[in-house]
């Protein structure tokens, strides 16, 4: 009988421990900061182990943060209603996923990372392309619905990054009520409202 060498290919426990242990690093230490020997060490498992599961630091990333989906179906239920609040509601709803205690370490961990990870990167252009913005300013039946749903996507993105990642101030301090009052008006506007373009864009 032959006999098998190697290392063993580990449990689906050992996979959510090594994922665990993933997303409390990301969300702690960073997409930099954080190593497979770290993650590794956490879990309790080998290196080797968590590079057969996961293949890259990218690929360890990006199975991590999809581990725990991010509801994004509550962002497109905003866009339900009457069009005159949708501002209001998206910017709402946005708002209260980042201060979420689970899902805002999430997204923090994929703000942070968009710059050097692949992964991150991709997942913020779906949130902007596939899953949410366009999708749903295609359907309001406005003038230039891509044009503003990209307006929109930049303009979310950019007050969470300054609040949530950067923390700068005044803005990391603002209650959330006030910061949904300060942003709605943009976000409606670029939505429902009117805009000086023209050209093709």
């Amino acid at each position: 009988m032959e006999t098998r060498s190697g290392r063993r290919p580990g449990t689906p426990q050992t996979r959510e421990a090594i994922l665990d242990a993933a997303m409390r690093a990301f969300a702690e230490d960073g997409y930099a900061g954080t190593t497979i020997r770290g993650v590794a060490r956490v879990a309790g498992v080998d290196p080797a182990l968590v590079m057969h599961f996961f293949g890259s630091k990218d690929g360890l990333f990006e199975a991590a943060i999809r581990a725990g989906e991010i509801p994004l179906g509550l962002l497109v239920e905003a866009f339900e209603g009457d069009p005159g609040g949708l501002g209001e509601r998206l910017v709402s709803r946005y708002v209260a996923l980042w201060e979420d205690q689970v899902h805002g370490p999430r997204l923090r961990a994929v703000m942070s990372a968009a710059a050097s990870s692949p992964a991150a990167a991709a997942m913020l252009k779906e949130f902007v392309t596939q899953k949410v913005l366009l999708p749903m300013t295609r359907r309001l039946g406005v003038e230039r619905a891509d044009t503003r749903g990209i307006l929109a996507g930049a303009q979310l993105i950019g007050v969470a990054f300054a609040r949530y990642v950067l923390e700068i101030e005044p803005l990391a301090k603002l209650g959330r009520d006030e910061l949904v009052r300060c942003v709605a008006p943009a976000i409606q506007r670029y939505l429902t409202g009117d805009l000086p373009l023209d050209g093709g864009i």
